[in-house]
């Protein structure tokens, strides 16, 4: 069934009616908790081109509306079809830490030469990817696109839907473990990546990483390896942090025979793997080292992933609570501890869907900050008790809060002067609240 003009333009795609600002096409998906039917005369009223629905209902006069059999599956099925025109070339990231730093990265260094477009935020799985390409610019020449999964099977139809001309993989972790049981069903599902990738289409892989080096392998044609590793096609020497007061690093990048100095100006020892797999993929496209090494100076930290914030006071805040993991968390302590502090101290959230594991890692992280000098150590939420037991019993100081609001209800004032706190979390728990609070009883260094 269709009503209204079948003339209508559209730009975009949203399925939230809250978005939509002029043009787009709104799909209405039955969702676990609402049904975006509800919301067609709000989407429409906000000026959606058309909407897209599933059940016969009430539309407004002149109002463009579709009816089809599976609301998702037209959404995908537009995707494919525009995909075949759009973006001309696409890479696709993925991994287990890392993707939305290294597509920001990746996309200033191609910007240099192409016209770009990338998935805004982490708009990178089945309903987030397509509404990212439906919504890029015309013309666009390259599309970095972060793919993501959490159950087995989504990252093999996102790459399908996608068909990424490179796929670049970062690495693999123990993450969602609650939903794959093992590392080595964390590595089969990023493999998925590739069953979209065009026939001879490009791999940029991590030589650091044994799961990363497996999946490769698997693909005859081209790969391009990246890392510290002496035979790497593209790795970095003599890493260090940057001092007076700088944040980032310096350090050598070496391929082919060249050789040149960079200095990254993100927080964070890990983000100079972000970094190697960003220019790694760049240079093999076409852009020269001195662009790629331009351009990011330009690229700053995607919200709550490693931002520094400098007080007035002389403290120092790192807002990390986008997302936590064990090994993400081990790199956010290692690289807190590289800004200077005359007390370094941790505030840190569940890490969620980690399955039978649970316990221990979160003992294990607590012990991990302790012996690493961080005191207090600081818990938030119900597995976070664990991350106090383990920090006690290391010898830190430490405290727990049943939740994020409880948390920042007493820790918003007690900032020290020369203090470095580190603030981490999983999505979930919702420690920007803390961190916010904290910003607002100091004053920020402009």
């Amino acid at each position: 069934m269709i009503s209204g003009s079948t003339a209508a333009l559209w730009r975009g795609a949203t399925l939230d009616s809250r978005k939509v600002s002029g043009g787009e096409l709104f799909f209405a998906l039955a969702g676990e908790r609402t049904d975006g039917h509800r919301f067609v005369g709000q989407a429409l009223e906000r000026g959606a081109s058309a909407v897209i629905i599933r059940r016969q209902m009430e539309i407004p006069a002149g109002s463009g509306a579709i009816q089809v059999p599976d609301t998702l599956e037209a959404l995908h099925g537009l995707t494919r079809e525009v995909r075949t025109r759009e973006p001309r070339q696409l890479v696709a990231i993925t991994g287990s830490v890392g993707k939305t730093t290294t597509k920001e990265i990746l996309a200033a260094m191609l910007a240099r030469r192409f016209r770009v477009a990338c998935n805004p935020g982490s708009l990178n799985n089945l309903l987030g990817f397509p509404v990212a390409l439906l919504g890029i610019p015309e013309g666009t020449e390259w599309m970095v696109a972060e793919m993501g999964m959490s159950t087995p099977g989504e990252l093999r139809q996102v790459s399908r839907l996608g068909r990424p001309d490179v796929a670049v993989f970062t690495n693999v972790r123990p993450v969602h473990l609650e939903s794959f049981g093992s590392l080595e069903a964390i590595r089969e599902a990023k493999a998925e990546l590739l069953d979209g990738l065009v026939e001879g289409g490009l791999i940029v892989a991590n030589q650091d990483d044994p799961e990363v080096v497996e999946i490769a392998r698997r693909r005859p044609g081209s790969v391009i390896w990246y890392g510290r590793h002496a035979t790497a096609d593209f790795r970095v020497e003599e890493v260090e942090s940057l001092t007076d007061g700088k944040v980032g690093s310096r350090f050598k990048l070496v391929t082919s025979g060249e050789i040149l100095e960079v200095e990254l100006p993100m927080h964070g020892l890990y983000n100079v793997d972000n970094f190697l797999a960003a220019a790694a993929c760049a240079s093999t496209l076409g852009v020269p080292l001195a662009d790629i090494v331009e351009a990011v100076q330009t690229v700053g930290l995607p919200p709550m992933r490693g931002v520094v914030h400098r007080l007035v006071s002389g403290s120092t805040v790192v807002d990390d609570c986008y997302n936590s993991n064990p090994a993400a968390l081990t790199g956010a302590l290692q690289s807190a501890l590289e800004i200077p502090g005359e007390r370094h101290w941790a505030i840190l959230g569940d890490m969620l869907e980690l399955g039978e594991a649970a316990t221990e890692f979160h003992l294990q992280a607590g012990k991990e900050a302790a012996e690493l000098g961080f005191s207090p150590v600081v818990g938030v939420g119900s597995l976070a008790q664990k991350i106090v037991e383990g920090a006690r019993q290391a010898g830190a100081e430490s405290l727990w809060y049943e939740d994020a609001k409880a948390a920042a209800a007493v820790l918003s004032d007690q900032l020290r002067a020369g203090d470095t706190l580190l603030v981490k979390g999983s999505r979930g728990v919702g420690l920007e609240v803390v961190v916010k609070a904290m910003l607002a009883a100091a004053e920020e260094v402009s």
